[in-house]
């Protein structure tokens, strides 16, 4: 986009994909305030599960653009989050059916 906007050449990348972009952009970014909101409701740094959704979503949306783009050290990052990001889904949802909390969880 700024590279179109310096050589004033139209872009070539269709509205959807920067929706997806940007939309990806917002959820991951919302995460900190979902972490940071039930931080301060608890009074002690807490994590959220549906701080790994939103991880997940916006860096899959993310991950969607970065395909779009081909750009592989964008893709390489948002892989490898989208892996940790998952991991930590399944030790929490592991946790929660053993009946034993995971970390950064309530009992």
């Amino acid at each position: 986009m700024i590279a179109s906007l310096v050589d004033g050449l139209p872009e070539a990348t269709p509205w959807y994909w920067w929706v997806i972009g940007f939309g990806g952009q917002l959820v991951f970014a919302s995460r900190f305030w979902v972490q940071w909101i039930a931080s301060e409701r608890a009074r002690t740094s807490v994590v959220p599960v549906s701080f790994w959704y939103l991880s997940m979503f916006g860096g899959l949306l993310s991950l969607c653009y970065a395909f779009y783009r081909l750009d592989p050290v964008f893709i390489l990052g948002q892989l490898t989050g989208t892996a940790i990001y998952a991991r930590n889904l399944k030790l929490i949802h592991s946790a929660r059916r053993g009946g034993a909390p995971g970390p950064g969880l309530p009992a």
